[in-house]
């Protein structure tokens, strides 16, 4: 081993330590909270985009129609259209209780919970429109989650925060995505698809 291999490693531990103070931002509990939003803003992205098709392929649905369940996207394309509603609208109930961004993020969450289960509750072999009513009806509600939760990271975090509060919303968006990927296809091993 040189002595130029062996500096490289001492040199990076102690700018690691010079730096340290720089990922205390991380352990602020607002920005471990974006962390778990974030998750849930990817859960059901990937639960419509490949979950959904592995279920239909298992179910016996053709390719081709199972292209066509594609367009139970679109609302992640449109969510600008609804955007600015969302942004003004107080809930009456929700707002005055928990503030406009928070009363929002639990509607929209509590309308996602629904809609996952009713979608799981379909039977795309037997009743094909349902399936896909149900798979736009958790895209529509998952997008208007991450309408919230853009506006919601924004305000709760203090300017120094919005990029480590942008990094854990991916790190758990991405999460959330594998986790509804893989975690999805080996729960539907064990249980079946409507548990998964």
């Amino acid at each position: 081993m040189s002595i130029a291999s062996s500096a490289a490693p001492r040199a990076w531990l102690d700018r690691l330590r010079a730096h340290s103070g720089a990922f205390e931002v991380y352990l602020d509990r607002r920005v471990i909270g974006i962390l778990f939003l974030g998750f849930s803003s990817g859960l059901p992205i990937m639960l419509v985009l490949r979950t959904l098709s592995a279920w239909l392929e298992d179910s016996g649905v053709d390719k081709a129609t199972i292209g066509l369940f594609a367009f139970t996207f679109a609302p992640y394309t449109f969510k600008f259209a609804w955007a600015p509603l969302m942004d003004r609208l107080p809930l009456p109930v929700l707002t005055r209780v928990f503030g406009r961004r928070r009363g929002w993020v639990l509607l929209t969450q509590a309308c996602l919970i629904a809609a996952i289960w009713g979608l799981g509750q379909t039977d795309p072999g037997r009743d094909l429109y349902w399936t896909a009513l149900m798979a736009l009806v958790v895209s529509f509600c998952s997008a208007s989650q991450d309408i919230v939760i853009d506006a919601y990271r924004i305000e709760l975090l203090e300017k120094h925060q919005l990029g480590a509060g942008s990094a854990n919303v991916v790190t758990g968006y991405r999460i959330g995505m594998w986790v509804a990927g893989a975690g999805a296809l080996w729960a539907a091993d064990l249980f079946g698809w409507s548990m998964a």
